[in-house]
């Protein structure tokens, strides 16, 4: 065995520390789930993640806990984790790396990023390859498609939408969707809901848990004017999978292209 590959299986038995639910899942992607051995809430996906040890969430790191675990490599989310908590354990001599996936591009990039650290290059070219192949189908298929008018409910309490470079707003550009808000200056900005009644949506997206219709999400069939509820076109695509920052992204993409697709005239 040469010295690289030594080094190699060495890398695979790296314990890590992941923070985040997405960065699990990459991990998973290319065959290292079995080195993660903490990570943070939510972090249930494949089912194998639910076993792994809860070190914390977005609100705070049980960095103690961490420390004790005595982790090889921590992998944080660049804009999902509390600096503070970061900043304690790099001091602890702790070697964190950063996921930092800002556009759908990003995702492949990643999963060759993380089958460097763990040495699973190859598994992970695999998958990279693959999602970028099928994001280029999509982009291709509604590219130069007439515009819908959709409204991204993401929450209702306050009513929150999407704009600018937010994750859900590139899904929507990919669809050949137009967002009434898309301009606004945050990426998540709040709206009032006359502004919603006025913009007229075509079709109205409510991301929830397992695609189902949440309790906590407006009724919009109150307004029956709205050409969205005419059309019966109100979406519930599955929030984890549009959510998070992962391959499983894309067929949860195409399913809701295809129902914007569907009410193109």
């Amino acid at each position: 065995m040469t010295a690289s590959a030594v080094a190699e299986t060495d890398k695979q038995s790296l314990k890590i520390i992941a923070l985040a639910p997405h960065i699990v899942e990459q991990l998973y992607a290319i065959g290292a789930g079995d080195q993660v051995i903490g990570t943070t809430a939510y972090s249930d996906y494949p089912e194998a993640a639910k076993s792994i040890p809860v070190v914390g969430s977005y609100a705070g790191l049980q960095v103690e806990k961490i420390l004790q675990m005595q982790p090889d490599l921590v992998i944080a989310w660049k804009t999902g984790n509390p600096v503070s908590d970061l900043e304690r354990l790099k001091k602890y001599q702790l070697p964190v790396v950063y996921s930092d996936i800002r556009s759908l591009d990003d995702v492949a990039a990643e999963l060759r990023q993380f089958g460097e650290l763990t040495g699973r290059q190859t598994a992970a070219e695999h998958q990279a390859s693959a999602y970028e192949q099928a994001l280029s189908t999509l982009r291709n298929r509604y590219a130069g498609k007439r515009p819908v008018k959709v409204f991204y409910e993401l929450w209702s309490r306050p009513l929150t939408t999407v704009a600018g470079n937010a994750w859900p707003q590139q899904q929507l550009e990919l669809c050949g969707a137009e967002n009434p808000f898309a301009d606004s200056i945050d990426d998540y900005p709040h709206v009032g809901l006359e502004q919603v009644l006025v913009s007229q949506p075509q079709a109205i997206i409510q991301p929830s848990k397992h695609s189902q219709n949440s309790p906590d999400a407006i009724n919009w069939q109150q307004w029956p004017s709205i050409p969205a509820v005419k059309n019966n076109a109100i979406f519930h695509p599955d929030a984890d999978k549009v959510h998070r920052m992962t391959a499983r992204t894309l067929p949860e993409i195409e399913k809701l292209c295809q129902q914007i697709d569907g009410i193109r005239h």
